[in-house]
């Protein structure tokens, strides 16, 4: 028993739970994997508001190793469900159960990837699925984004304002993203399409991605484009399954909360990168973590009174 407990040891939980912690609230965080989330893979973060040049991994063991010193019990175990008991929130995992009144889903998102061998070993080696928070170490240079709505299409104008060529690479003939960022992009000199066409390898080097081996589909060759970053911007998924049942999502699975963190079901808050928001950074993550994590203290106090 708790008084809140956090799902997703990401910055958006971990800040959750620095700030019930510091309301002096009793907190569990319940993570999958290791605590960091997705920027504990980033070898830069450059873009973080007074803490310039950190590396994702430094900043995730600094933030876990903040929380552990205030108190707050971090376990390594997967929710598998979720229910209401006896007016608390109960979660299971393969270890045991775990029940408090408010709880905050900070479950983050997985980006789709394309599935291509020797993918994950060159993330932050050249390729990223971020061009906000990756793109600036490629001033300068070649690069590709691959995807064909308005994610991709906004990843391929950022990154045209600093490398010296971006290619953008479709599937399909026509792009499903708004016409007005495709003719922002026609209008760039260092903008190139290569529609019908697919990322069927990787090529890479010592140092890390050297470029990319495209297939044509309609004419059904391959041909050779150098590059040193690729962005794959073929969309993200929310783990959400587990807690949709009783949690309202959207349409894509992203749980329906504002800026408040509140969620459909009382007692429950979401935070980051998992709940419906146009902009989804690491500074909005911790944000969203501060609002989620008092809000679910003044939720237990709420009930106490």
């Amino acid at each position: 028993m708790y008084d809140v407990i956090v799902v997703g040891g990401g910055p958006a939980g971990l800040t959750a739970a620095l700030y019930a912690a510091r309301a002096g609230k009793d907190v569990l965080v319940l993570e999958g994997e290791s605590t960091g989330g997705q920027i504990q893979y980033s070898p830069l973060v450059d873009n973080y508001p007074g803490l310039p040049g950190m590396s994702g991994a430094a900043f995730a063991q600094a933030l876990t190793e903040q929380v552990q010193n205030l108190g707050v019990h971090v376990r390594t175990e997967e929710v598998t469900f979720l229910r209401t008991q006896n007016g608390l929130l109960e979660l299971t995992t393969p270890q045991g159960r775990y029940s408090a009144p408010a709880l905050v889903l900070a479950t983050g998102v997985s980006h789709r990837k394309l599935g291509l061998q020797g993918e994950d070993d060159l993330i932050g080696l050249g390729v990223s699925y971020c061009a906000v928070c990756d793109g600036a170490f490629y001033q300068g240079r070649p690069v590709a984004v691959v995807g064909g709505g308005d994610t991709a299409l906004q990843e391929a104008l950022f990154l045209s304002a600093r490398c010296s060529k971006v290619t953008v690479i479709h599937r399909r003939d026509l792009f499903r993203g708004e016409s007005r960022l495709v003719q922002q992009l026609r209008e760039k000199n260092n903008v190139e399409f290569r529609l019908s066409c697919t990322v069927e390898a990787l090529q890479s080097g010592p140092e890390g991605l050297t470029g990319l081996t495209l297939r044509d589909l309609k004419e059904d060759k391959t041909l050779e484009l150098p590059a040193d970053g690729l962005f794959v911007a073929v969309g993200q998924e929310p783990h959400s399954q587990v807690f949709a049942n009783l949690v309202m999502t959207d349409d894509q699975g992203y749980f329906l909360a504002g800026e408040d963190c509140a969620t459909s079901l009382p007692g429950v808050f979401a935070a980051g990168d998992c709940r419906v928001k146009s902009v989804r950074q690491l500074t909005t993550a911790v944000g969203d973590g501060a609002v989620a994590g008092l809000a679910a203290s003044a939720y237990v106090d709420g009930r106490q009174n």
